[in-house]
């Protein structure tokens, strides 16, 4: 994998304005012209096709979906969004995806259930002169261009951030490790990430992958971790995701362990209000407000055949693509200590959404506000 990615502030205030101009380098290959430009000749204004992944994981209908469907209202008000949620069904997610072609779209925004199986899609696409554009998952295929945060650097935020919370207890930590989807490719860089950092200093003593990221299914894991190892052995849980970690922790307090680190990923409301109740020891933050907005004006541009270049100025590759123009954007570790400063700050969520009821003496306590 070949990747540079773009510089965003922790203290992402002017996050929103730098996606804006990402840079002024050229973008790979792909199933446009190979230079950053968009497919065919191009119209003013066409039907673009959101295909998202699942909607178990509140990000996608709360974040991802309004942010890309509103950018290109803005951008293209006579272009039209067509919708459709896999929930975590590839053959579902494929019917949908010829559904469109069926239909007519012009530009099909992909986030694959699973990115494994969309080779074959993306060039049955490209027979119809339909660009592909892949969000948040890389889909295999000539795409036209790929926008994520830098996924492997997500891991290794996880891992170092389990690793400062266990503090000088670290060396030899017994550390759960609860993994992602196997049909997410970026579970497979989360976990990565992950063990680069913490391979040497804590010991794996348990570690499964979560069909469908299912905190149910991620429940069940710990519980068994829990029953077999006991306790005590048990110091730290690494969770790919904050949905996960509510099934964790639930399975950990009816263990009667309330004081272990675990962590997420996702910025979830839920699990910054767990953070700011001491339940949960951090997350990692992914601006999805402008990721979803430069996708959708990297597909705008596809559709009227201009250049997206300097949106994309990142290369990947994909195991049937290389160089794949790409914009991959930095996540960034959040805590009790930094909620202010990225989440709030960012206007992603509000004082007022995370300090209702039970939380408000907790937020009080650390100045969230």
């Amino acid at each position: 994998m070949q990747l540079r990615p773009i510089a965003v502030g922790i203290v992402s205030l002017g996050l929103a304005a730098a996606l804006t101009a990402c840079g002024e380098a050229g973008g790979g290959g792909g199933s446009s012209d190979g230079d950053g430009k968009g497919g065919g000749e191009g119209k003013e204004s066409g039907t673009i096709g959101l295909l998202l992944p699942e909607n178990s994981t509140t990000r996608y209908e709360s974040f991802d979906r309004p942010s890309i469907e509103g950018k290109i209202a803005e951008l293209c008000p006579d272009c039209k969004v067509q919708y459709n949620n896999a929930n975590e069904d590839t053959a579902l997610q494929k019917q949908q995806f010829d559904a469109m072609l069926t239909q007519g779209v012009d530009v099909i925004i992909l986030d694959a259930v699973d990115s494994a199986s969309t080779a074959s899609w993306v060039e049955e696409a490209a027979a119809q002169d339909v660009p592909v554009v892949a969000y948040d998952r890389l889909a295999e295929g000539d795409v036209a261009a790929y926008v994520s945060y830098d996924n492997f650097e997500v891991g290794r935020l996880q891992g170092q951030a389990l690793i400062e919370a266990l503090g000088d207890d670290a060396e030899g930590a017994g550390v759960v490790m609860i993994n992602g989807s196997p049909t997410d490719p970026n579970a497979a860089m989360f976990k990565a990430g992950a063990h680069e950092v913490l391979h040497g200093v804590v010991d794996i003593v348990y570690e499964s992958d979560v069909d469908g990221w299912d905190a149910a299914l991620a429940n069940e894991d710990v519980t068994g971790a829990v029953e077999s190892l006991g306790g005590d052995a048990i110091d730290a849980v690494y969770s790919a995701n904050d949905g996960m970690a509510a099934g964790i922790i639930t399975a950990l307090h009816a263990a009667n362990l309330h004081d272990l680190v675990v962590g997420g990923q996702d910025a979830e409301l839920a699990g910054l209000q767990r953070i700011i109740a001491g339940e949960q020891t951090f997350t990692i933050y992914k601006a999805l407000v402008p990721q979803g907005e430069l996708t959708a004006e990297i597909a705008v541009r596809v559709l009227r055949g201009e250049d997206f270049s300097d949106l994309t100025p990142d290369a990947i590759d994909s195991p049937t693509t290389e160089g794949v123009p790409s914009a991959l954007l930095t996540p960034v570790t959040v805590t009790v200590e930094n909620i202010n400063d990225t989440v709030i700050a960012d206007g992603f969520y509000t004082p007022e959404a995370i300090c209702t009821g039970d939380y408000a003496d907790a937020c009080a306590a650390a100045g969230i506000g």
